[in-house]
């Protein structure tokens, strides 16, 4: 099993791990709350091992631990998230959450953005964001704090450089519209297609809702939508993607739709891509 966050041993050259397990604000199906203790199951399957691709044995790994869940009552709550991960980020150490539904990404990117430890404190963060949807609605359903709309409030709070999203397939006219406003970058799956890949200067965000992957290789998520990306395709962004990666969160398993947990397996194979990737990229000693 990979090792408990110990904050009086921390500092920087760690990653830690840290659950979100709200899923009050999601638009169609609840069910994403329980999704931290079936992604830490997965994990710890002996149907596979601890290890990533790149050899990093999460097992024996001094520089990856697991802090747990934050006590959220299966509820958003942004300023118990921001204030949950900000104090990890306070410890020297970057932060991978594991949602929940996507609704939790907003006060992790603030958590992210405003920590002097992670970012040098007000700076503007750069992301990548996986997903089948922009999840730009001003408002969704009369709720500003939807998971239809955490890059929304990341935008009205200024928090934003970069935003590049890949895999969209579910752009409608009033996102379109708000795309185009903030110039985001969408490489949609006919940019994909086309050869269009992502690239960065510097640190950048990653925030991957499982429905960016194809149904096919993701049923367990509320929003099914045919025509994404593969699972070799998502590792291979993870792992090549231009940039340092310093900053993640994993989002939107529903494991109430998850046929014999297969898309929890998924999720945590991306989950020691990730981190593996993290703890490449983390600063090192001058």
């Amino acid at each position: 099993m990979t090792r408990p966050f110990d904050p009086s041993t921390a500092g920087r050259g760690i990653v830690v791990l840290a659950g979100l397990p709200a899923d009050d604000k999601s638009s169609y199906l609840r069910g994403a709350a329980e999704a931290p203790w079936a992604i830490r199951e997965a994990l710890a399957c002996p149907s596979s091992n601890l290890c990533a691709e790149d050899g990093t044995d999460f097992g024996a790994c001094p520089s990856f631990a697991d802090a747990g869940d934050l006590d959220l009552g299966g509820a958003f709550d942004a300023a118990a998230i921001e204030e949950g991960l900000g104090r990890l980020y306070a410890s020297g150490s970057r932060v991978l959450g594991l949602g929940g539904d996507h609704s939790v990404s907003y006060p992790a990117i603030r958590a992210f953005a405003l920590a002097p430890e992670a970012r040098g404190g007000g700076s503007k963060v750069d992301v990548l964001h996986l997903d089948a949807h922009p999840d730009l609605y001003d408002s969704f359903e009369g709720d500003r704090y939807s998971h239809a709309c955490p890059f929304a409030r990341c935008l009205e709070d200024g928090l934003l450089g970069r935003l590049v999203q890949v895999g969209i397939r579910g752009m409608n006219a009033e996102q379109r519209a708000m795309a185009v406003e903030h110039g985001i970058e969408a490489i949609d799956m006919i940019g994909w297609t086309d050869g269009r890949r992502p690239a960065f200067v510097g640190d950048f965000y990653l925030s991957l809702d499982l429905d960016a992957l194809d149904p096919a290789f993701a049923p367990g998520v509320s929003h099914r939508e045919p025509g994404g990306l593969s699972t070799r395709e998502i590792i291979t962004l993870v792992q090549r993607t231009p940039g340092r990666l310093a900053g993640a969160d994993l989002v939107e398993l529903n494991p109430s739709r998850d046929p014999e947990g297969m898309t929890a397996m998924v999720a945590a194979k991306l989950l020691k891509e990730i981190a593996a990737r993290m703890i490449r990229d983390l600063p090192r000693p001058s």
